[in-house]
Protein backbone atom coordinates (compact mmCIF):
# COMPACT_ATOMS: atom_id res chain seq x y z
CA UNK A 1 0.00 0.00 0.00
CA UNK A 2 2.07 2.72 -1.19
CA UNK A 3 -0.04 5.97 -0.95
CA UNK A 4 -1.36 6.89 2.86
CA UNK A 5 -4.78 5.86 3.42
CA UNK A 6 -6.32 8.84 5.58
CA UNK A 7 -8.72 7.67 8.68
CA UNK A 8 -11.03 8.85 11.24
CA UNK A 9 -9.42 8.64 14.49
CA UNK A 10 -13.15 8.31 15.62
CA UNK A 11 -13.48 4.72 13.93
CA UNK A 12 -9.87 3.24 15.39
CA UNK A 13 -11.30 4.89 19.28
CA UNK A 14 -14.47 2.79 18.24
CA UNK A 15 -12.40 -0.37 17.41
CA UNK A 16 -10.77 -0.08 20.81
CA UNK A 17 -13.73 -0.14 22.61
CA UNK A 18 -14.21 -3.36 21.14
CA UNK A 19 -11.04 -5.04 21.89
CA UNK A 20 -11.45 -3.69 25.46
CA UNK A 21 -14.73 -5.51 25.79
CA UNK A 22 -13.56 -8.55 24.53
CA UNK A 23 -10.29 -8.92 26.02
CA UNK A 24 -12.43 -7.62 29.56
CA UNK A 25 -14.53 -10.94 28.49
CA UNK A 26 -11.35 -13.41 27.74
CA UNK A 27 -9.86 -11.84 31.12
CA UNK A 28 -12.96 -12.86 33.20
CA UNK A 29 -13.39 -16.19 31.60
CA UNK A 30 -9.37 -17.09 32.26
CA UNK A 31 -7.68 -19.57 30.49
CA UNK A 32 -10.17 -22.20 29.92
CA UNK A 33 -11.73 -23.04 26.66
CA UNK A 34 -14.15 -20.59 27.07
CA UNK A 35 -11.24 -17.61 27.60
CA UNK A 36 -9.03 -19.53 24.95
CA UNK A 37 -11.63 -19.20 22.49
CA UNK A 38 -12.72 -15.31 23.46
CA UNK A 39 -9.35 -14.56 23.26
CA UNK A 40 -9.32 -16.55 19.20
CA UNK A 41 -12.09 -14.45 18.78
CA UNK A 42 -10.02 -11.43 19.38
CA UNK A 43 -6.83 -12.63 17.75
CA UNK A 44 -9.12 -13.25 14.48
CA UNK A 45 -10.69 -9.57 14.81
CA UNK A 46 -6.96 -8.26 14.64
CA UNK A 47 -6.17 -9.92 11.71
CA UNK A 48 -7.14 -7.77 9.32
CA UNK A 49 -6.37 -4.60 10.44
CA UNK A 50 -2.85 -5.62 11.62
CA UNK A 51 -2.24 -6.62 7.59
CA UNK A 52 -3.92 -3.81 5.98
CA UNK A 53 -4.86 -1.28 8.14
CA UNK A 54 -7.38 -0.58 10.79
CA UNK A 55 -9.92 0.32 7.94
CA UNK A 56 -10.51 -3.27 6.94
CA UNK A 57 -11.40 -4.34 10.55
CA UNK A 58 -15.06 -5.38 11.33
CA UNK A 59 -15.24 -2.91 13.85
CA UNK A 60 -14.69 -0.06 11.60
CA UNK A 61 -17.19 -1.79 9.05
CA UNK A 62 -19.63 -1.35 12.23
CA UNK A 63 -18.46 2.22 12.84
CA UNK A 64 -18.66 3.23 9.66
CA UNK A 65 -22.21 1.74 8.67
CA UNK A 66 -24.06 2.02 11.82
CA UNK A 67 -22.19 5.29 14.03
CA UNK A 68 -20.17 7.72 11.56
CA UNK A 69 -23.54 8.26 9.90
CA UNK A 70 -25.18 9.36 13.00
CA UNK A 71 -22.01 11.69 14.16
CA UNK A 72 -20.99 13.01 10.73
CA UNK A 73 -17.71 13.35 8.95
CA UNK A 74 -14.69 13.60 10.90
CA UNK A 75 -12.94 17.43 11.22
CA UNK A 76 -9.76 15.95 11.01
CA UNK A 77 -8.03 12.02 9.40
CA UNK A 78 -4.85 10.69 10.12
CA UNK A 79 -2.52 8.42 8.41
CA UNK A 80 -3.53 4.77 8.63
CA UNK A 81 0.00 3.38 9.43
CA UNK A 82 0.33 4.44 13.53
CA UNK A 83 -2.64 2.54 14.27
CA UNK A 84 -1.67 -0.30 11.87
CA UNK A 85 1.25 -0.75 13.70
CA UNK A 86 -0.72 -0.71 16.90
CA UNK A 87 -2.94 -3.53 15.76
CA UNK A 88 0.09 -5.74 14.52
CA UNK A 89 1.05 -5.29 18.42
CA UNK A 90 -2.04 -6.16 19.37
CA UNK A 91 -2.15 -9.57 17.41
CA UNK A 92 1.22 -10.37 18.63
CA UNK A 93 0.00 -9.87 22.27
CA UNK A 94 -3.77 -11.46 21.97
CA UNK A 95 -1.74 -14.54 20.04
CA UNK A 96 1.03 -14.89 22.59
CA UNK A 97 -1.91 -14.75 24.88
CA UNK A 98 -3.56 -17.58 23.04
CA UNK A 99 -0.76 -19.52 22.15
CA UNK A 100 0.65 -19.74 26.04
CA UNK A 101 -2.99 -20.52 27.36
CA UNK A 102 -2.86 -23.19 24.83
CA UNK A 103 0.04 -24.03 26.21
CA UNK A 104 -0.90 -24.41 29.73
CA UNK A 105 1.10 -21.12 30.78
CA UNK A 106 -1.39 -19.92 32.41
CA UNK A 107 0.53 -16.79 33.49
CA UNK A 108 1.58 -15.71 29.84
CA UNK A 109 -2.24 -15.87 28.74
CA UNK A 110 -3.01 -13.82 31.70
CA UNK A 111 0.43 -11.33 31.45
CA UNK A 112 -0.40 -10.50 27.24
CA UNK A 113 -4.12 -10.59 27.89
CA UNK A 114 -3.77 -7.76 30.27
CA UNK A 115 -1.36 -5.45 27.95
CA UNK A 116 -3.89 -6.05 25.34
CA UNK A 117 -6.94 -4.19 28.01
CA UNK A 118 -4.29 -1.90 29.34
CA UNK A 119 -3.41 -0.40 25.34
CA UNK A 120 -7.36 -0.62 24.46
CA UNK A 121 -8.38 0.94 27.71
CA UNK A 122 -6.38 3.81 27.24
CA UNK A 123 -7.36 4.46 23.57
CA UNK A 124 -10.92 3.91 24.20
CA UNK A 125 -11.52 5.87 27.03
CA UNK A 126 -8.72 8.44 27.00
CA UNK A 127 -8.07 8.49 23.27
CA UNK A 128 -4.35 7.67 23.73
CA UNK A 129 -3.11 5.15 21.45
CA UNK A 130 0.36 3.63 23.02
CA UNK A 131 0.64 1.42 20.04
CA UNK A 132 0.63 4.65 17.72
CA UNK A 133 3.14 6.36 20.10
CA UNK A 134 5.45 3.44 20.08
CA UNK A 135 5.23 3.88 15.91
CA UNK A 136 6.33 7.21 16.33
CA UNK A 137 9.00 6.85 18.90
CA UNK A 138 10.75 3.87 16.33
CA UNK A 139 10.19 6.32 13.55
CA UNK A 140 12.37 8.58 15.05
CA UNK A 141 14.78 6.48 16.00
CA UNK A 142 15.43 5.14 12.77
CA UNK A 143 14.49 7.86 10.53
CA UNK A 144 18.09 9.94 9.57
CA UNK A 145 17.51 13.77 9.80
CA UNK A 146 17.62 15.27 6.08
Amino acid sequence: MAEDVQIDPRGYRFGAAVTLAVAVIALVLGPSTAGLVVMAILVALFLPSAIIGPQASLQSAVFRALIRPRIGAPTETESFRPPRFAQQMGLAMSAAALVLGLLGVDWGFWVFGGLVTVASFLNAVFGFCLGCEIYLLVKRATTRAA
